[in-house]
């Protein structure tokens, strides 16, 4: 993942509390962690995101299909909602 990239998501994920790192996990961008505990491994290494593209209405797609998902805290839906698709 470019740095200008993670360094938006890093900036999304400390106005939510968390901490993240580029994933270890094959097939992931970033894992999320709260305080030294792994809660959630999000985005598809092959896919791109709104800190990449910028496109409002592939944002307004994300959100429409993970709705019941991304209003769950601590589900990945969650995550990558607040901190790729913010």
């Amino acid at each position: 993942m470019a740095n200008y990239v993670m360094s938006k998501v890093k900036a999304n994920a400390r106005k939510i509390g968390v901490t993240v790192k580029a994933s270890t996990r094959k097939g992931k961008k970033v894992d999320v962690f709260k305080g030294d505990k792994k809660v959630a491994s999000i985005g598809d290494a092959t896919m791109a995101d709104f800190t990449k593209h910028g496109d409002e209405q592939r944002r307004k797609n994300f959100k429409s299909r993970f709705q019941k998902q991304r209003v769950k805290v601590g589900t990945p839906a969650y995550y990558s909602d607040r901190l790729l698709w913010n």
